[in-house]
């Protein structure tokens, strides 16, 4: 049944708040160079460490501005921490559940990557005469390479680290609450928090835009794209979000979602990566509402630490 919280903020002045904090997210990327004149960066890397260091800057005004509008009452860091789903408890639930769910949406893609790796395994052990403690070694060697390359890379960082952390502090942490605070009722946030979360991805446009030629048609169509699946993720991860009350749980399924892209829905020459990934959304939408009962993350529904207590949400 859905729950529509008691209004302690205007409806105008929650929408407004979280104009201002998609304005200030996506502004502040820019302040270096047009309010602060510094010189361009002098390389991707510097780039988007100055990238990092004004995205980590706009959170942190977030967080303070949206707790002075929200009705606090109690200022001890565990409470203030919890209106924002910052919590140390059920982290296991947190982590491990959304995660299993979310990728079941990925089950086709999961499948095809198996079959791309089985066969390059079986390239190798054919090319060094068959399964051996060297072929073993390779391959380990080739995981660590892998591992340390990802995690030396900075575009790593900011698709795996920065920008799933900063936006679900800001798109999620801050600004369902001050929603739930103006009197919307749960189904609507759901559909209306990814539309500043979507509106925040419109700065890419004029990098796709040069990327492309400057070919408006082909940028317009790579943003519309950008925006749909960014939409779709953001009714997903506000649903999470407010279903458990843990920030962990959008988070990890952001980074996740990062990481393996577009879900593949079929491959040529292997049905079964068709077969796995409609069996994938068939269980993934069976799941979706018992694997997210708030009572697997909270002890007590009725009473629970968050923000009006939306995790008692059925």
């Amino acid at each position: 049944m859905e729950q529509e919280a008691e209004a302690y903020v205007s409806k105008a002045a929650a929408l407004m708040a979280c104009v201002l904090m998609t304005l200030s997210y996506v502004g502040i990327l820019y302040a270096p160079t047009l309010i602060l004149r510094l010189p361009p960066p002098a390389s991707l890397k510097h780039y988007l460490i100055r990238r990092f260091i004004c995205a980590a800057i706009s959170s942190i005004i977030s967080l303070i501005f949206s707790a002075l509008i929200l009705p606090i009452r109690s200022w001890e860091t565990s409470n203030v921490l919890g209106v924002y789903g910052i919590r140390a408890d059920h982290m296991w639930q947190a982590a491990v559940f959304p995660l299993f769910l979310t990728s079941l949406m990925y089950a086709g893609s999961m499948v095809l990557k198996s079959l791309l790796l089985l066969n390059s395994w079986t390239t190798d052990m054919n090319n060094s005469g068959g399964l051996s403690l060297g072929c073993i070694k390779i391959v380990l060697w080739s995981l660590r390479a892998q591992m340390f390359a990802v995690a030396s890379n900075i575009l790593a960082w900011r698709n795996f680290v920065v920008a799933p952390l900063t936006e679900e502090l800001v798109f999620r942490a801050c600004m369902i609450p001050l929603l739930l605070c103006g009197g919307f009722k749960i189904n609507t946030i759901i559909f209306l928090c990814p539309v500043f979360f979507s509106l925040a991805h419109l700065n890419h446009l004029m990098e796709i835009y040069s990327a492309q030629n400057f070919s408006l048609l082909k940028a317009s169509m790579i943003v519309g794209l950008q925006l749909g699946y960014t939409v779709v993720f953001g009714w997903y991860a506000s649903f999470l979000f407010i279903r458990t009350g843990h920030l962990a749980a959008p988070l990890i399924a952001h980074i996740f979602c990062n990481y393996m892209g577009l879900p593949v829905l079929f491959a040529r020459n292997k049905g079964l990566v068709s077969v796995a990934f409609v069996a994938g959304m068939v269980a993934f939408l069976w799941l979706l509402f018992p694997i997210t009962r708030p009572d697997l993350y909270n002890d007590r529904t009725n009473n629970c630490r968050c923000l009006h207590g939306y995790c008692s949400w059925n």
